[in-house]
């Protein structure tokens, strides 16, 4: 379900598509709901859930709201700067930083945010549930809390060395 639109140099992601069938008098009425991560590739990465009566509209509108709240990602060559444990609801998600060649080893959902983030290097373990869109979030929550070492010297006022 991973396809790939480049437009102004971002890189855009549908993790997934839901259909939702409301019934009516005359049968049923399907709606549909898109989860999408859009990044630059280096560093900013955003997630957005849209919904509508057709898949293009709810696409649209997950893409819009994914570019309008994208987050800052600390990347130190390529990989992230330390091992991290993000969660939503019953997701659990371990990001590890990982040598060059290694590649990204994850799922769809994490591997998805990982390279809309320009992180190539990253090993990742995920928990508690497979739904995609509870991941996406887990995942965010778990980039969210990466720091590097000058922002932790700048932070604390000390010298790490």
């Amino acid at each position: 379900m991973a396809t790939d639109n480049t437009h102004s140099q971002d890189i855009e992601h549908t993790v997934k598509i839901r259909r939702c069938a409301a019934v009516v008098k005359g049968g049923r009425r399907f709606s549909f709901a898109a989860m999408v991560v859009v990044g630059n590739g280096n560093g900013k990465v955003g997630w957005g859930y849209g919904k509508a009566n057709e898949v293009p509209p709810s696409v649209e509108k997950a893409n819009k709201q994914a570019s309008r709240e994208q987050v800052d990602v600390a990347l130190v060559d390529g990989t992230i700067p330390h091992t991290v444990h993000g969660h939503y609801g019953a997701g659990r998600v371990t990001l590890v930083p990982a040598g060059p060649g290694t590649g990204i080893i994850a799922g769809a959902a994490v591997r998805a945010v990982c390279e809309a983030a320009g992180i190539h290097n990253i090993l990742t373990k995920s928990t508690g549930t497979n739904n995609p869109i509870t991941l996406v979030k887990a995942t965010f929550d778990a980039l969210e809390q990466l720091r590097t070492r000058q922002d932790i010297e700048r932070l604390r006022g000390v010298s790490l060395s």
